[in-house]
């Protein structure tokens, strides 16, 4: 038995292993395929495999090393910390050349240059050149990327609103829709949307220079300098050239900033670890997410109880008709996640109407919770004996006097503790409206945690601001079920 143990041990240990090691082992790198095309993306010829000038440099570091590249999936916001977990050795997926990236991990040489552009509406190209341009006005971008960071910048001193995205995709057609007046990325990214959509303008002036890099565990500092030595080599062999040239990103100032690069001399330095910036120092934006998030989730919740009441209502006192369309609403609702109808309310119903994401995060919410509410009061309404009811109609009371002094008194008492729980379920699932844009409390703290590399203390104040607001929740429902308990 003890054998046994002792190889069964050896095994998951085994398994666990992120990496292997040697000659011989394949290299893991990581990337996001969600990112798409120029980057990685999945081969429509064969989505089992990726393609993108990462993935073809990916395989100039692994050959470069006698070794075969093997992809790990990772979404991008978890790179860098997959890389110092030891998911894979070597994280690109277009990730940006940052101080705080340099100070945290080792970081390749960069191997690509490319630019912050604006893209804004044509009719607005000529009065929106610059972000000094557009004070006041909401500027689209991908949270956690240096463009956010210009962004916050550009709020301190020229007042612009930041609107944060999930994806490179949608601040395009909110632009296109004008829901937003302006994105800030990368120009890659800019034209690919522009060939994909079109609708807009890319200003011709960028915004900043950046820089794409491979990122690296801070311990693999000699393997980092095995990939700069691999990087070089083909950028003088032109091999990189030609990959981008492939793909359509290679300009003339590439051929410039290679001379630059290859004129330096080798750097084996580790950049010094800086102090990570406190928690006083995010703990006002973190304060109003979580503001957001609470009159989100009230609002939200409010709209669930007076529909779900209306719903159950229905179901219970009304005719067939009635009947059969609250109960497909309900099952609709249910059967469905959250999140794609926010997408629907949101992105799809922009043609028609075009919500502000607030509302529309507001009405999600509620809509979906109001099919779970409903059935709450349907089936507390419903638990009420039949004699009580015989009963009130037997002296004499009206449907409306027994609903009132009978039925609903009883019905709540019944409906209190797991209308609690659906109201501390919604508080998290407030979440889920980062996708349509509204900064809440997990997505401040993603933010938080992207900036200083790490989740421990981001995620332990944001687990505190929610129990903060839950616990009391829950304890308020028991004082409540305390006191109109039936003795």
């Amino acid at each position: 038995m003890r054998r046994a143990l002792v190889a069964l041990t050896a095994l998951l240990a085994a398994c666990a292993s992120p990496q292997a090691t040697g000659a011989g082992a394949p290299l893991r790198w990581g990337g996001d395929a969600e990112g798409g095309a120029p980057f990685v993306e999945a081969d429509p010829a064969d989505p089992s495999h990726v393609r993108g000038f990462d993935v073809e440099i990916a395989g100039m570091i692994a050959h470069g090393l006698g070794r075969r590249p093997q992809f790990v999936q990772v979404a991008w916001a978890s790179i860098e910390q997959s890389v110092e977990r030891g998911d894979f050795a070597i994280g690109m997926s277009g990730v940006e050349d940052r101080p705080e990236l340099r100070a945290r991990h080792a970081v390749s040489i960069p191997y690509y240059e490319f630019r912050e552009v604006l893209a804004v509406r044509p009719a607005d190209s000529a009065r929106y050149r610059s972000l000094g341009d557009l004070a006041g006005h909401r500027v689209a971008t991908l949270g956690g990327t240096g463009a956010y960071t210009l962004l916050l910048d550009a709020q301190r001193q020229h007042g612009v609103v930041p609107v944060s995205y999930d994806d490179d995709v949608h601040p395009y057609e909110d632009l296109v829709a004008g829901r937003v007046d302006a994105v800030l990325l990368d120009n890659i990214i800019a034209e690919r949307s522009l060939r994909r959509q079109g609708g807009f303008v890319i200003q011709a002036r960028p915004i900043a220079i950046g820089h794409y890099v491979g990122v690296l565990a801070r311990r693999d500092s000699v393997l980092r300098d095995s990939v700069n030595a691999i990087l070089r080599a083909r950028m003088q062999d032109g091999s990189l050239e030609r990959t981008f040239q492939a793909w359509q990103v290679w300009s003339p100032a590439e051929s410039t900033y290679f001379q630059t690069v290859l004129a330096a001399a080798p750097r084996h330095d580790v950049a010094p670890v800086q102090s990570v910036r406190s928690v006083a120092t995010y703990l006002p934006s973190l304060l109003r997410a979580a503001l957001i998030t609470l009159v989100l989730s009230f609002l939200a919740m409010t709209l669930a109880v007076a529909f779900g009441a209306m719903l159950a209502a229905g179901r219970v006192y009304g005719g067939a008709l009635v009947r059969g369309a609250c109960t497909a609403y309900v099952e609709i609702v249910r059967g469905t996640p959250v999140l794609l109808q926010l997408f629907v309310l949101y992105y799809g119903l922009s043609t028609v109407i075009r919500l502000p994401a607030f509302l529309a995060a507001i009405l999600g919410l509620g809509l979906n919770y109001a099919a779970y509410e409903s059935e709450i009061y349907r089936s507390a309404l419903e638990a009420i004996a039949r004699a009580q009811l015989e009963a009130a109609r037997t002296l004499g009371l009206s449907e409306l006097q027994i609903f009132r002094l009978v039925r609903a008194p009883q019905a709540l008492r019944l409906a209190l503790a797991p209308m609690t729980n659906d109201f501390v379920a919604l508080l998290k699932d407030s979440s889920l409206v980062s996708v349509i844009t509204v900064v809440e409390l997990t997505k401040q703290t993603a933010i938080y945690a992207t900036n200083i590399g790490s989740w421990v203390v981001p995620g332990m104040v944001c687990a505190a601001l929610y129990l903060v607001f839950s616990l009391p929740l829950a304890r308020f429902a028991r004082q409540l079920e305390r006191q109109w308990s039936i003795t």
